[in-house]
């Protein structure tokens, strides 16, 4: 299954000049881990900011008021990315690889088309396990695990 099927295609995104208030407001209000930040266009992934990222940035500012700070000062800037028609299996690989839960997927051209994450892939697995469980119980009454 390709990487662009496992993932949702709205990505929740920002620019380089978001406050991190903003940032965290979207964080809870759309439920989700991490942010990707697009460039002037609001095509491509030139950042990405995290809940962690967030959380983090409260100790680099020591007291300063962190609510006011840009996403360019918290992002890991350039991502990893993953293209939308790599197999499910890059993503496996491409965490083992980067260290990093959450890839933006992008298209030939090098734009956002989604993000996919460690729980899309395990989902993904779960999903496929299940599905071979059953053939082995449908083919095998008699087992039973």
């Amino acid at each position: 299954m390709p990487v662009g099927n496992l993932g949702p295609d709205d990505v929740i995104t920002a620019n380089r000049d978001a406050e991190l208030g903003e940032i965290a407001r979207l964080l809870a209000e759309e439920n989700v881990g991490a942010i990707v930040v697009t460039d002037d266009s609001g095509t491509e992934p030139v950042g990405i900011v995290t809940d962690r990222d967030a959380a983090l940035a409260i100790h680099d500012h020591d007291g300063e008021d962190v609510a006011s700070a840009t996403v360019d000062e918290a992002m890991t800037a350039d991502p990893a990315t993953i293209r939308e028609d790599a197999e499910s299996i890059e993503i496996s690989r491409a965490i083992d690889e980067h260290g990093v839960r959450r890839f933006p997927v992008v298209d030939d051209d090098g734009e956002l088309t989604g993000i996919v994450t460690l729980d899309d892939l395990v989902a993904t697995i779960g999903e496929q396990l299940d599905n071979v469980a059953g053939t082995i119980e449908q083919q095998s009454p008699e087992y039973s695990p």
